[in-house]
């Protein structure tokens, strides 16, 4: 099996996601799985880029989610974000998307949550 397909179920082990948002990602992931082997991908080299999400406590520095996702599963992974983080339901997707499919790396996303007391951050790696 593969480590995505892991990390999906164990996040549902977890409570991190629903039953519903597991079967959504274990699709993407095989649906994305057979689009590399036709050679074709929504975004350039995503066969070699991951986006990660990373939520820490701001007091702690402890990650409380720490979520890496291969670029194949952009749209699910940005829904994933949105649901860990409400805050970033205001944020512009699609300027995420372009920067994502212009080629950017490292640090795009960063956002403090004062009320929970989180810090959210999102990379390209």
């Amino acid at each position: 099996m593969s480590e995505e397909r892991m990390q999906i179920l164990q996040m549902l082990e977890d409570g991190k996601i629903t039953a519903d948002e597991a079967t959504t990602l274990l699709r993407a992931l095989s649906g994305g799985q057979q689009k590399s082997s036709a050679g074709k991908s929504p975004l350039p080299n995503a066969e070699n880029r991951f986006l990660r999400v990373r939520v820490a406590d701001l007091e702690t520095n402890k990650v409380k989610v720490n979520v890496t996702l291969p670029m194949g599963l952009l749209g699910a992974g940005l829904r994933m974000a949105e649901r860990f983080a409400p805050e970033l339901a205001g944020f512009d997707m699609q300027d995420l998307e372009e920067m994502l499919t212009s080629g950017a790396s490292g640090k795009i996303v960063e956002v403090t949550d004062e009320e929970d007391n989180e810090l959210v951050e999102v990379y390209v790696e």
